[in-house]
C-alpha cells in the first residue's frame, strides 16, 4: 500500500529544511509540500525581480532507454521526441485513445537512445502504468525505469538565476539555451542542468541524486544571498505560471480535455505516424475543437476562481479553470474554457462570483511575458 493510500503523506528529501525555514506545509499530490515561507506575493515578486528557489523533488522522473526508445516514445506521446537533438527538451503529453490528456510532460534527450521523461507527481502512477502497458503490448526494444524516488529536483527561477548558478558551476550556461540541458556539476554535485521551468522567467531545473539534494539546496541558498534569493513555495509557483498562461493539470488540462482545446495543438505531431490518440486528435484538428482556453481580465472588482461559471449574453458558456489577483500586473485575471463560438479577444463575458455576475473581457494569452535582454 502506498503512503497516500495509507493516509500518510510522502516527504521530499528537503522536508526538514522546509520546516527549519518556517514553511507552511500542505498536502499536495500525495506529498507534504511548502505552499509558502513568508508571503506568496513577496515570493512571486522575488521570482519576477531576482531569483526564487523551489523544491520540485515530488515530480516524477522516468528513464526511457534502449535501441527502440525513440520509436516507443513516438508511439506513446503526442510529440516527436525523435526530432530532439542530444541535450534538447520538448513539452509533450501522453493521451488516451480518445485524445484526453493523461498528463503533460517534459522530455529530455540525454543521448541517442536515452531519454528522461518528467511527469506531474499526481499523475506519476498513471503515466507509469500507461507507458508500461504500451511497452508490453508493442514489444518495443526499450525499457522504462521509474527513478522518481532517487532523484532530487531543485529549481532556481528568475532573472538572477543564471548568475547564481554560474557562481557554483564551470558549465558554460550561455551555451545552454531555453529547453536545453547539459550534465555537469553544481556546487560539486553531479546534476543534469536544464534551462526549463514553470514560472515564465529564465531559470534552471537541477536534477541530482536525491541523497545530495540537501547539499545542493544549501549551497544555492548560501550563494543566493547576494542575488536576492528567496525560497518559494507552491503558492507563488501557481500565480507565476498563471500570469505566464501556462496550463496546470487538473485545472486547464485533464482526461476530459484535448490538446487543441488548450491551445496546445502545436505539440501534436500528426505527421510522425501512428501514436496513442492520433485518430481522435486528427478528427479534432479537422473539425476544430468545441471549446477553447482563453484569458480573461476582470472589468469589475471581483477575483475569479477555478470552477466559477462564465457567462455570455446571460447564458453559461464555460467555466474558470484558474484565477487570481496578479501580483505583477495588479489585474484580476483568469483562464477559462468556453465554447469556441464565443472566444475572441475583446469579447465581453461575465464571471459569477458568490452568485453575482461580474464583467470581464477576453485578453490575449499570456498575461505576462518576461522582458528579453
Amino acid at each position: 500500500m502506498s503512503d497516500e493510500a495509507a493516509g500518510q503523506l510522502s516527504r521530499t528529501p528537503l522536508h526538514d529544511r522546509h520546516r527549519q525555514l518556517g514553511a507552511r506545509l500542505v498536502p499536495f499530490a500525495g506529498y507534504e509540500m511548502p505552499v509558502q515561507y513568508s508571503s506568496i506575493i513577496e515570493e512571486h515578486r522575488t521570482v519576477r525581480s531576482a531569483v526564487g528557489l523551489f523544491d520540485l523533488s515530488h515530480m516524477g522522473e522516468l528513464a526511457v532507454t534502449g535501441d527502440e526508445a525513440v520509436a516507443f516514445l513516438r508511439h506513446a506521446l503526442v510529440s516527436d521526441p525523435g526530432a530532439l537533438d542530444i541535450g534538447q527538451a520538448q513539452y509533450s503529453m501522453a493521451c488516451q485513445p480518445d485524445g484526453g490528456i493523461v498528463d503533460d510532460l517534459i522530455v529530455y534527450r540525454r543521448d541517442d537512445n536515452d531519454f528522461l521523461v518528467v511527469c506531474n507527481a499526481a499523475n506519476r502512477a498513471a503515466v507509469v502504468e500507461q507507458l508500461t502497458g504500451l511497452l508490453a503490448k508493442g514489444d518495443f526494444g526499450a525499457s522504462l525505469e521509474d527513478r522518481s524516488d532517487r532523484v532530487g529536483l531543485v529549481a532556481p527561477q528568475g532573472p538572477n538565476a543564471a548568475e547564481l548558478v554560474a557562481d557554483l558551476t564551470d558549465l558554460d550556461l550561455g551555451a545552454i539555451g531555453n529547453y536545453r540541458s547539459s550534465p555537469g556539476t553544481v556546487a560539486g554535485i553531479e546534476c543534469l542542468v536544464a534551462r526549463t521551468g514553470y514560472t515564465g522567467e529564465d531559470g534552471f531545473e537541477l536534477f541530482c541524486d536525491a541523497r545530495r539534494s540537501g547539499q545542493l539546496w544549501d549551497a544555492l541558498l548560501a550563494a543566493g544571498e547576494r542575488h536576492g534569493l528567496r525560497p518559494c513555495g507552491l503558492g507563488a509557483r501557481d500565480t507565476l505560471r498563471l500570469e505566464a498562461g501556462m496550463p496546470l493539470y487538473g485545472n486547464e488540462l485533464g482526461r476530459d480535455t484535448n490538446p487543441f482545446e488548450a491551445n496546445l495543438g502545436r505539440v501534436v505531431k500528426l505527421e510522425k505516424g501512428d501514436f496513442v490518440g492520433r485518430a481522435a486528435l486528427q478528427a479534432v484538428q479537422q473539425a476544430g475543437p468545441e471549446r477553447k482556453l482563453i484569458g480573461l481580465k476582470m472589468v469589475d472588482n471581483a477575483i475569479p476562481r477555478a470552477g466559477y461559471p462564465v457567462l455570455a449574453g446571460g447564458e453559461q458558456v464555460g467555466h474558470v479553470t484558474s484565477g487570481t489577483l496578479s501580483p505583477t500586473l495588479g489585474d484580476k485575471i483568469a483562464m477559462a474554457l468556453v465554447g469556441v463560438a464565443h472566444a475572441a479577444v475583446g469579447n465581453a463575458f461575465e464571471v459569477v462570483v458568490r452568485e453575482r455576475p461580474y464583467r470581464a473581457e477576453q485578453v490575449k494569452l499570456p498575461f505576462y511575458r518576461r522582458p528579453r535582454d
